[in-house]
């Protein structure tokens, strides 16, 4: 890593742990943790600065600490922990982005950049290829929600690295992050003690581990080891898929398959009432999942993720506890439930053989 970083969004519990892990770098000399309000947790030795990345004030941090590693995490989605309302995290999203690139790109000092994405940029659709590759176009961009946001964010990254072709610049893809500290819409999803999902669909879901998050960071973060690079952009995944029956499943929790339209009503009743973001972008992602090529992230990036998909989702497990029912009883009770839904003859959970198989492996 540089000698001086700057880490944003540090009152969240990811960048709060970054910034102890880069502490513990012997190349690191100070770290400057950024964020428009005081974290919760400790952030160790680091400076913090409550700033907002939405002002011009950012580059005035740059300049008077001489940062030259600037790792970007205040790109999230919103959930636990996010502050502010929607308006406010889609402003720091991409308005803040634009800030922290117009300070970096007026910085004499900043050599290496890393900017947190998701692999919704991909979008949602039925016609979606089965794996996307980082060079795979969406058949139709997101309309909305965090996925807009990272595709903006992408975009004035990409404008940035051409106006500073000197500046490393590193944009990481991460599919869910989930573990046990995890603070994200699809955690507080599967925390509900029944949880809703679309009728006839049981999507591949992929999963990182936080652990895995701040190991690649950390990597993107310095300089590339032999045979490697760690400039450009990367999927970040853990080895393998899981059915969202199988996820059900495991955590001991019923789901009650809905129809699309009755699906998106009670995700804006959960948004009404605070329970969960059940976003139209994750009702999507609970539609028609998405799975993603990660051989770039071993090939050229060379980073081996330590949890492969079921590990990662069984430490978040573990870490919520017991659901309503055992295993095998919430998967006697899914299958009840798509029996008793059948309509026309059509069995309403497609998936419900496979992610048996899963379960019982």
């Amino acid at each position: 890593m540089g000698k001086v970083v700057l880490v944003t969004g540090a009152a969240r519990q990811l960048g709060g742990r970054f910034v102890r892990r880069a502490q513990r770098d012997p190349d690191v000399d100070r770290v400057i943790a950024v964020d428009a309000v005081a974290p919760p947790h400790r952030l160790g030795s680091a400076e913090f600065i409550r700033t907002d990345i939405r002002q011009s004030s950012i580059a005035r941090v740059l300049a008077e600490h001489a940062v030259d590693t600037v790792v970007h995490l205040a790109v999230t989605g919103g959930g636990a922990g996010a502050g502010g309302g929607g308006s406010a995290v889609k402003e720091t999203n991409v308005i803040g982005t634009m800030q922290l690139l117009g300070a970096c790109q007026k910085s004499p000092t900043v050599r290496r950049l890393v900017v947190k994405s998701s692999t919704g940029v991909y979008g949602g659709a039925s016609r979606d290829p089965a794996v996307f590759m980082e060079t795979t176009q969406p058949k139709s961009l997101p309309a909305g929600g965090f996925a807009k946001d990272a595709v903006e964010v992408e975009s004035y990254v990409r404008g940035f690295a051409r106006r500073r072709p000197d500046v490393a610049v590193c944009v990481l893809r991460f599919a869910n992050i989930l573990g046990p500290y995890a603070d994200s819409a699809l955690a507080e999803y599967f925390s509900m003690p029944v949880m809703p999902t679309v009728l006839g669909y049981d999507p591949r879901l992929q999963f990182v581990h936080e652990d895995d998050v701040l190991d690649v960071l950390r990597l993107a973060a310095g300089e590339p080891g032999r045979g490697t690079l760690n400039s450009g952009t990367f999927n970040i995944a853990g080895d393998g898929v899981l059915l969202l029956s199988q996820c059900a499943r495991r955590l001991g929790r019923p789901t009650v398959p809905l129809l699309l339209p009755a699906v998106t009503w009670v995700g804006s009743a959960l948004r009404a009432v605070g329970v969960t973001d059940f976003s139209p972008e994750q009702i999507r992602l609970l539609t028609h999942g998405r799975v993603v090529e990660t051989s770039q992230m071993r090939e050229v990036l060379g980073f081996k993720p330590m949890y492969t998909t079921a590990e990662t989702f069984a430490d978040f497990a573990r870490s919520r506890g017991k659901g309503l029912l055992p295993p095998e009883q919430a998967g006697q009770a899914v299958d009840r439930v798509a029996a008793a839904l059948k309509v026309d003859g059509l069995n309403v959970n497609a998936g419900v053989a496979g992610a048996e198989e899963g379960a019982q492996r």
